[in-house]
């Protein structure tokens, strides 16, 4: 079994084009594991600009990388992780949306389920989400849902946390080190 000074669980958030998925492809490079990529958006083949985005993230990668691409099934695949690996999430935000339509009580069902696979779960994790909340208040309701559930949703896995950075401007910052927990977490 190869040991690695990666923390178990690492989460890793940060603004539409900062980086943070370059960051968590940095970490995991670095992390001495085998890595699995789990990607969690769709596909979306008539979307030019998505194809552009999946190319870029394909690209980046180690070809002795797996992928498994699970859209709205991240739970089952994290209960898959063996010791040794280590799984890049990518990205919890595609997660979140693919879970828009659920109701609030199988929303809080998919939670509860993601959140236990964090704490019981084999392997090492490397989770990126977006940050969302930063701009303009979503016109629509979908929007605002996304927003809040993908809000609260990080925070819970924070708190779960052994490591967090946030990544902006292309510049990781270590928010173990550099903040205070604010009472109260969801």
């Amino acid at each position: 079994m190869v040991e690695s000074n990666l923390p178990r669980f690492t989460l890793i958030s940060g603004p539409a084009g900062s980086g943070k998925s370059r960051w968590a492809e940095h970490l995991a490079a670095h992390s001495g594991l085998d890595v699995i990529y789990i990607a969690t958006g769709p596909i979306l083949e008539d979307d030019a600009s998505w194809q552009e985005r999946l190319r870029r993230h394909r690209d980046r990668r180690p070809p002795d990388w797996d992928l498994w691409e699970v859209a709205g099934d991240l739970s089952p695949a994290l209960g898959r992780l063996v010791s040794g690996q280590l799984a890049l999430i990518d990205s919890l935000g595609t997660w979140v949306a693919a879970h828009l339509e659920a109701d609030q009580g199988e929303w809080l069902g998919c939670c509860q389920a993601l959140l236990e696979q964090v704490r019981i779960g084999a392997g090492h994790l490397l989770m990126v989400g977006e940050e969302c909340g930063w701009g303009v208040v979503p016109p629509t309701a979908v929007g605002g849902r996304f927003r809040e559930r993908l809000a609260v949703l990080q925070q819970q896995l924070a708190a779960e946390a052994d490591a967090s950075w946030l990544v902006i401007h292309g510049r990781a910052l270590n928010l173990m080190s550099l903040s205070l927990p604010v009472p109260g977490v969801p």
